[in-house]
């Protein structure tokens, strides 16, 4: 028999001894995940039996995180943007920073409207959005839940990753404005106005589709490209935390032996697929901007602006397509 208190600190003291970064929150969230208990219920009830199917399946998931496997891939969900997101080891693990794109996005939006004379009340319609490298869908989906007139094309280049994000969506209840495609960055979303346009094509087609070269040649000019984009080298790789090196996909990680070679191919695909005044919105790595920036210090790009995250890295990068 074992009581809260006494699981807790076992667990605490385990993940302590291996080594486990945030080790008390990573023992409460395990112990909360197997009690589908809140944390208040947790420290208001220390003296809680805890019965033993429960108890043996918390010590081996304490074993699992000791290992190094993350908590969220072992509980199977991560907060972000105050939603609920599914996440499996298919999908990165959305970090808090990434919030910043949204929030420049959103911003950047507003002050466009300003500009055009038109209200502030930001409800997307009419907005066409993608959303580059969608991983488990936590960019594209916020923006919906923020935008809910817009129609939003979340790309992938992971069949398994787009499976999870559609599901998010389902769950989020913003399943029916994203549309879903497999294709590598932006090469393939250039794509009919009947397939961005979900209003009118959800009802025709699938909301995950795997479109062609043919679909591809088909232009379509977008209001706002907004993308995490793999931005780790793998010349890093050896200096990443194991949780990440061991357990994250690799297509998610890495963007090429230095880590910003991505960007180069991306943002010429946004020229192309931007409207005039539309808006990139990039999450940056912690020395990713010196090789970035140049590429927006040209014509087809103003009024650029780099976004510092609360640790003071530069986090995102932002510029209209003049």
């Amino acid at each position: 028999m074992i009581d809260v208190r006494t699981a807790l600190k076992r667990g605490i003291a385990e993940l302590r001894e291996a080594n486990v970064p945030s080790y008390t929150l990573a023992a409460e969230l395990l112990l909360l995940h197997v009690l589908g208990r809140d944390r208040a219920w947790l420290y208001a009830h220390p003296e809680e039996v805890i019965p033993g199917l429960d108890a043996h399946r918390f010590l081996s998931l304490i074993l699992r995180r000791g290992e190094g496997e993350p908590t969220q891939y072992i509980t199977g969900k991560q907060e972000f943007w105050g939603l609920e997101f599914e996440v499996t080891p298919d999908v990165l693990i959305p970090r808090p920073e990434t919030e910043h794109v949204i929030e420049v996005a959103l911003d950047r939006l507003a002050v466009r409207e300003i500009r055009a004379g038109r209200e502030q009340t930001l409800t997307g319609d009419g907005r066409e959005i993608v959303d580059v490298g969608t991983g488990s869908g936590c960019i594209a989906i916020s923006l919906a839940k923020e935008l809910p007139g817009a129609r939003i094309i979340a790309t992938d280049i992971s069949a398994a990753a787009l499976a999870v994000a559609r599901r998010n969506a389902a769950h989020n209840t913003v399943a029916d404005g994203i549309q879903f495609l497999e294709c590598n960055l932006l090469s393939d979303a250039a794509i009919s106005g009947a397939t961005a346009s979900i209003a009118g094509a959800q009802h025709a087609a699938p909301l995950h589709r795997k479109v062609s070269t043919a679909d591809a040649k088909q232009e379509h000019r977008f209001d706002l490209i907004v993308s995490n984009p793999p931005y780790i080298g793998r010349r890093e790789k050896d200096t990443l935390m194991r949780e990440v090196r061991d357990h994250e996909p690799e297509v998610a990680l890495y963007g090429g032996e230095e880590g910003y070679e991505l960007y180069a191919e991306l943002i010429a695909q946004a020229v192309q697929n931007l409207q005039p005044g539309g808006l990139l919105v990039l999450e940056v790595g912690h020395n990713s901007l010196p090789a970035v920036q140049p590429l927006l210090d040209l014509p087809n790009w103003t009024n650029v602006a780099v976004t510092n995250d609360l640790a003071g890295i530069p986090r995102v990068i932002a510029a209209e397509r003049a």
